[in-house]
């Protein structure tokens, strides 16, 4: 078995980076360890930054894409060698970066692509409104002009969480949502490791029986992260900026007496809904929107294969024919359970800024 040798600070917690990796333009990787740490505080801390990881940072990327008069998705644009599809997942696959400060208050940006052809189309032709938004990969591919035609495709950029709901858009025909996953992050992982303590194992100096440190210290753990990023942040960006959430978090202050307790023109009154997932689901389906549902399918959802399989396989493809099905109905189709209607139910509520709670 073969063991690793670190440097573990002797009192003071400290994180430090194992190893920094560059993989490709659009895969970053970072290993880094915190120590020393009480027995079980590994675990804990894991646990929390692994989540905050994958689900807290803000990422900037393109929500919308507007293509003027095109009918629906599979439609081929004259002089395009991609059909709308092939184009909008092109565009999906587009990383962004966003140096504005973290606590800017702009989260919502434009963007245009317009080329006249023939030419092929990159990343790099893509205009932005704000300066601070550029592209990772300028080589990514879109798409190829083949005529003497001018493409012209009109982008909504935002800038949020995945959990957090985006601003209401007018949707009109030829308006094709990208998609809703914003984190920079791609997948974290941590690992535990305990100083050893028998002779045998103890093969470099810091970790002999004889170190007054090891032996006297309770501290006994040390936490492995290892972070790999889509290239719109390093890890150790990524790493930096969960710390600096969870800290503001942690530190919020606590109201302990009467007079912190009362009510302010800052604190507003929430009512707690306990609604059915059924009651949700029908507010859903009931209430008027302005999206071209009939323009927009079910792929362009962030489901889960067994949903969209399942989906399919009841001829479900539009967003029309979804929002058709009673709360029954989709409890019905094959191999989907309460779990997934859930996932629907959110998913959706989300794209259309109901607010189904």
């Amino acid at each position: 078995m073969t063991y690793e040798a670190i440097r573990v600070p002797i009192w003071e917690t400290q994180w430090r980076c194992v190893e920094l990796r560059k993989d490709n333009v659009h895969l970053h990787y970072g290993r880094f360890y915190l120590a020393p740490l009480l027995l079980d505080q590994a675990d804990l801390i894991g646990s929390v930054m692994r989540k905050a990881l994958l689900a807290e940072l803000e990422g900037t990327r393109i929500t919308y894409v507007k293509l003027m008069d095109v009918a629906h998705q599979y439609s081929i644009i004259s002089g395009v060698k991609e059909p709308v599809y092939d184009l909008v997942m092109n565009l999906k696959k587009v990383v962004l970066r966003n140096n504005q400060r973290i606590d800017n208050p702009l989260t919502i940006f434009k963007g245009r692509l317009s080329v006249k052809g023939p030419a092929i189309l990159t990343a790099k032709d893509i205009l932005f409104s704000d300066s601070a938004i550029e592209v990772v990969d300028n080589n990514q591919y879109i798409a190829t002009v083949t005529e003497s035609v001018r493409l012209t495709v009109d982008l909504i950029v935002e800038r949020k969480t995945n959990g957090e709901r985006g601003k209401l858009h007018t949707f009109q025909e030829g308006s094709y949502p990208v998609g809703n996953t914003f984190s920079p992050v791609l997948n974290a992982n941590y690992s535990i490791h305990y100083y050893p303590r028998d002779k045998k194992y103890d093969t470099h100096s810091s970790i002999r029986d004889d170190n007054p440190y090891i032996r006297d210290n309770p501290k006994k753990e040390v936490l492995f992260l290892e972070i790999w990023t889509n290239g719109s942040l390093t890890p150790v960006e990524a790493l930096d900026r969960t710390c600096q959430k969870l800290a503001k978090l942690f530190t919020a202050p606590l109201r302990m007496n009467e007079k912190d307790n009362q009510f302010t023109n800052k604190d507003h009154f929430v009512v707690l809904s306990s609604l059915t997932c059924r009651t949700r689901w029908e507010r859903i389906r009931h209430k008027p929107t302005k999206v071209a549902t009939q323009s927009i399918f079910i792929d362009q959802f962030e489901f889960t294969p067994k949903i969209y399989n399942g989906l399919k396989k009841a001829d479900i493809k539009k967003l029309y024919d979804v929002l058709n099905h009673s709360y029954e109905d989709l409890m019905k189709i094959e191999f989907l359970g309460l779990d997934d209607v859930k996932k629907i139910t959110s998913t959706i509520a989300d794209f259309l800024e109901v607010d189904s709670d």
